[in-house]
């Protein structure tokens, strides 16, 4: 590996207290003039003032002293690798106040970052551009020269110069728009000052746009910005965003400290959203919702993503991270009350159960990795920071958020966390800071117990036996900590404080008893259990761990599966757990093949979504044998039964979850292979395009798919006819996704070209390529040489951002032999990727992982297939 460079964070010689910023986009030769008259404060006598600048050329710059002359610079020294600036002065800033004003120039990038332009259609079908930021984590230095860290903050004047027919928004409320005195074709638009706040956090737009509008029960002025002509699709995030703003207000006892807010919809969009503060920005697909052409899980995806984005309102944005380092706590406590907000809002989507599947089991898939990192991970240059924005800082900092949510209580998490917000309000704060908060307030030991989930990598698996004494059960934990490779084998032990919950089949959603297991060894008596009682680790799964049960402890879990007296979410666990399990070699994959047959009366929606990728994961790994095909009948057995009992259409009186499970079902069995799926989804698919009846967008994505797997070039071509025909960018990304199940060579080729094309939004080419890596072996070989004959190209287009690392991830995670590990580390060591180096080393590590797997297991599932299908023997 390269040798890292020293990083300095900018001198503190000098500081900001307020930018006077004014910008004059213009949208036809994507370039920009930028004003800035800047309050500042000379701490210590200097002759230069070191700032962050980045592809921004200065023009002149001067400093003058309050009630003293202006001095010009008299040299301006980029040190572009660093993305600094450095303006020497001729004499001595003396210790004080003054004002700095530079005038500068830059350019409308399209790289989705920093200031930069959105292509758009209008809805008479001329192509624009609107004018955008996107300045998490280090690029507001794009957009104007600022001192860009976090823990930098100051207050901001805005003005924009934009043509008078177009919305200028930012932060705040617009005070004053006046004719452009130089062109009668521009107003100046100016917008009220500003909080005290991080760079970061800046954001404006410039473009064509209508809005739905709402004010929330405690007065703030909430707008949803929209594609022109599309208002109407704002209004579910408009009722979601008007409802949420209360919720915390009330949550965190601590009003929302801006007189507006704004959510608009940016055609290209890296991220999710962007919680600039007053003015978050989403992708469309992110915040629009068409009632009758939006699925469920668009929905859904909509509710918890405004909650995440408003969540950073007080979170991030009022109390900010110190440094980049303390990432996590914005994104793990934004990644899990978006949840509780959703919950609140759409209590039918039992969405804590979903969690577990979405968030829970995805970080501890990352983190049983040796090349996973701890939570807190500390960071130096810019480019090492985008890739923190990843499974551990949102999911797994979630996770143990809200392991420590269970282990407090409600009352007293929610007033630590008002002691700490309005302790840190307008400053920036540590993950101390935090604990500090909730350990004043519950009296536990928070730190001592959070340091180890947080400030080490990793979790553990935890070995449970019982021994019945009389009318007790001795109990003996023991924890290790969990890897993907098999039993740990380290020379040192790490250990956690695991808070440890268990319950009996007495009552299987209540709590028998609660500990905390501070040591590697633990031994417990649970009083007045009998012989026939099963007992149960992590009731909710809600602890950061895995459990593994002595043999006969499982034995007695089984039937409390199929007959469902244990709760949806620790049937879910306990899968997921096994299926860990098997995949390190721990116990062998029949075992769990042998439980997931135990899932035939399953009705929940998550638990069968937690299944089906775990089987997916399993297709995956068996696509590189000669009996996939026996897979394939497994899922079909598995899926059936529920299949037949969902049937295709809705029925009265159900809801989300069974639209969800539908979709979900239907598009396994379609893609299996199964008969009588396929058929019905052919004959839906005719009528679709045809126009006589139109698919219900749930059913869309699962029809989809079914054709393109089974479909030869006429479905394809159909299929990209229907992505040019779609207005709304949901439909488009949902054709997107699913192009990779095409299975001929040449049409995969096709479908790859097709992600590099116009028709793409450059966010969205991720997806198609993905799709095609996860569609089918041909696809997976087809996509990986497909990146690396692009490569330029590619990475041109995603520099440094975390879509790079998404990218490589879908593209090489399927592999299964030692020699595509090395080819993959070898591309990259003569192609570096700095912002992706640890995706790189997670990949090789899983494509060893996975052939590891292969090379233990493949022979006795083939065997387990054969005799289930085999007629039972004569007695």
């Amino acid at each position: 590996m390269p040798e890292k460079r020293p990083f300095e964070r900018l001198p503190a010689d000098v500081s900001p207290i307020n930018y006077g910023l004014c910008l004059k986009p213009d949208l036809i030769d994507f370039t920009f003039e930028g004003k800035l008259e800047a309050a500042v404060q000379v701490k210590q006598a200097t002759n230069q003032i070191v700032m962050n600048c980045a592809d921004i050329d200065i023009i002149t710059a001067s400093y003058a002293p309050e009630g003293d002359e202006e001095v010009h610079a008299t040299g301006f020294n980029y040190q572009n690798e660093d993305e600094k600036v450095t303006l020497s002065f001729p004499s001595t800033l003396q210790k004080g106040t003054g004002t700095l004003k530079i005038d500068f120039v830059g350019e409308l990038n399209d790289k989705m970052k920093g200031f930069y332009r959105s292509k758009y259609t209008t809805p008479t079908g001329d192509t624009r551009y609107a004018a955008v930021t996107q300045f998490e984590a280090t690029d507001a230095r794009r957009a104007f020269p600022c001192w860009d860290e976090p823990a930098i903050k100051a207050t901001f004047d805005i003005s924009l110069v934009v043509p008078k027919d177009r919305v200028a928004l930012s932060n705040m409320n617009v005070i004053d728009r006046k004719p452009y005195p130089d062109d009668e074709n521009l107003v100046e638009v100016k917008f009220a000052r500003t909080p005290i706040m991080s760079t970061y956090l800046v954001a404006f737009v410039v473009g064509e746009y209508d809005f739905v509008e709402a004010r929330s029960l405690d007065g703030v002025l909430v707008r949803v910005y929209t594609p022109v002509g599309k208002a109407e699709q704002g209004k579910f995030a408009l009722e979601v965003a008007a409802k949420t703003l209360p919720f915390y207000k009330d949550y965190f006892n601590v009003p929302y400290p801006l007189p507006k807010i704004d959510l608009i919809a940016i055609a290209d969009f890296a991220a999710g959203a962007m919680e600039n503060w007053g003015l978050v920005t989403y992708r469309e697909t992110a915040l629009l919702i068409d009632p009758k052409n939006s699925c469920s899980s668009s929905r859904q995806w909509v509710a918890l993503v405004v909650g995440h984005e408003l969540a950073h309102q007080w979170f991030g944005n009022l109390v900010t991270m110190e440094w980049w380092t303390h990432l996590w706590l914005n994104e793990g406590f934004a990644s899990w009350i978006e949840y509780l907000c959703v919950d609140h809002c759409f209590p039918e989507y039992d969405i804590w159960t979903q969690f577990v599947s979405a968030d829970y089991t995805r970080a501890q898939e990352l983190d049983a990795l040796d090349n996973s990192h701890p939570i807190e991970v500390s960071v130096g240059h810019p480019s090492e920071v985008d890739e923190i924005f990843d499974a551990i800082s949102y999911s797994k900092g979630a996770s143990v958020i809200r392991m420590l949510h269970d282990y407090i209580g409600d009352e007293d998490f929610r007033k630590g966390m008002n002691l700490y917000l309005t302790k840190f309000q307008q400053k920036n704060a540590a993950t101390e800071d935090l604990w500090e908060s909730l350990e004043k307030a519950s009296g536990k030991p928070i730190a001592a117990v959070m340091n180890t989930w947080t400030k080490q990598m990793g979790f553990p698996l935890i070995y449970v036996e019982a021994e019945q004494q009389e009318d007790d059960k001795v109990l003996k934990l023991v924890q290790k900590k969990f890897c993907a490779s098999g039993p740990y084998t380290g020379e040192d032990f790490p250990m956690w404080m695991v808070p440890i919950s268990i319950c009996t089949s007495d009552d299987p959603t209540c709590a028998k008893m609660q500990i905390l297991m501070d040591k590697p060894e633990l031994t417990l008596v649970l009083k007045d259990i009998k012989p026939d009682q099963w007992v149960k680790l992590n009731l909710g799964t809600v602890g950061f761990y895995r459990t593994q049960y002595s043999p006969d402890m499982l034995e007695s879990l089984i039937p409390a599966i199929r007959d469902l007296s244990l709760p949806p979410v620790d049937r879910l666990g306990l899968q997921n757990d096994l299926f860990s399990l098997a995949r390190a070699g721990i116990i062998s994959t029949v075992e769990v093949l042998k439980v997931m047959e135990a899932f035939v009366n399953e009705p929940n929606y998550t638990v069968w979504s937690d299944l089906s990728c775990n089987l997916g994961i399993l297709s995956t790994l068996l696509s590189h044998t000669d009996f996939y095909e026996e897979i394939q009948v497994f899922v079909k057995d598995v899926f059936s039964p529920i299949g037949e009992r969902l049937g295709w259409d809705p029925k009265p009186g159900e809801g989300h979850l069974d639209a969800l499970l539908r979709g979900l079902v239907l598009g396994k069995l379609g893609k299996a292979g199964h008969k009588a799926t396929l058929e019905e989804a052919r004959r839906r698919f005719k009528d679709h395009v045809e126009g006589k009846h139109m698919l219900s967008a749930d059913l869309r994505s699962p029809v989809y798919v079914t054709i393109l797997k089974h479909g030869d070039s006429t479905a394809l071509d159909t299929m990209l006819k229907l992505h040019k025909q779609a207005d709304m960018q949901e439909e488009k990304n949902r054709i997107e996704r699913v192009l990779g199940a095409i299975s001929q060579p040449e049409l995969i080729q096709k479908v790859l070209t097709f992600a590099l094309s116009e028709e793409v939004r450059p966010q969205d080419t991720v997806s198609v390529i993905g799709g095609v890596a996860g569609g089918s072996k041909q696809g997976r070989k087809a996509a990986w040489k497909f990146v690396r004959d692009n490569w330029e190209e590619l990475y041109n287009r995603y520099q440094g951002g975390f879509l790079i690392s998404r990218l490589i991830k879908l593209t090489v995670d399927g592999f299964a032999n030692d020699k595509m590990a090395s080819e993959v580390k070898a591309f990259f060591e003569s192609h570096p990727a700095p912002s992706a180096e640890r995706t790189v080393q997670q990949c090789c590590e899983n494509i060893l992982l996975n052939a590891a797997w292969l090379k233990r297991d493949a022979e006795n599932i083939h065997q387990y297939f054969l005799q289930r299908k085999a007629p039972p023997a004569m007695v």
